[in-house]
């Protein structure tokens, strides 16, 4: 009554405008990467890398072994490679991510686990891969 988030919302859940969105069920493993246009949701465990135009969310169950690419992303459960989206990534509470983060925004929640680096920059998709010169690293005598 006084919440001005619906209960989808407040669940977690994702909707997109044609109400469909791909769904890896508690229980299912895959092996292999996925490309979606829509959005999907992770809910069991994948062994390879997400390829997505729009919305990624990793379940409290769920469990990545690979890259994530997209527009947004919620991650709730448990992810192995390094994670790129154009928009906002939120680390959610109880979440585990182990490997490098590209997001323009960055929202990560106390109990949150991340071990890697961090970029945050407003245009993911065209950041180039830094340089490292060698006459900038010098030797100390």
């Amino acid at each position: 009554m006084f919440n001005p988030k619906s209960k989808s919302e407040a669940l977690g859940e994702i909707s997109t405008p044609s109400g469909s969105a791909s769904l890896i069920g508690a229980g299912t493993a895959l092996k292999g990467d996925i490309t979606s246009n829509g959005d999907i949701r992770i809910d069991g465990t994948l062994d390879g890398n997400i390829h997505c135009t729009a919305k990624v969310v990793i379940g409290a169950n769920g469990t990545v072994n690979g890259d994530i690419n997209g527009q947004q992303a919620d991650i709730m459960g448990k992810v192995a490679g390094s994670i790129k989206v154009k928009d906002l990534l939120q680390l959610k509470g109880g979440s585990t991510v182990t490997g490098n983060l590209h997001a323009a925004k960055l929202q990560i929640e106390p109990s949150a686990s991340f071990n890697g680096e961090c970029h945050m920059t407003q245009n993911v998709a065209s950041m180039p891969p830094p340089k490292i010169e060698k006459d900038s690293v010098k030797a100390a005598s």
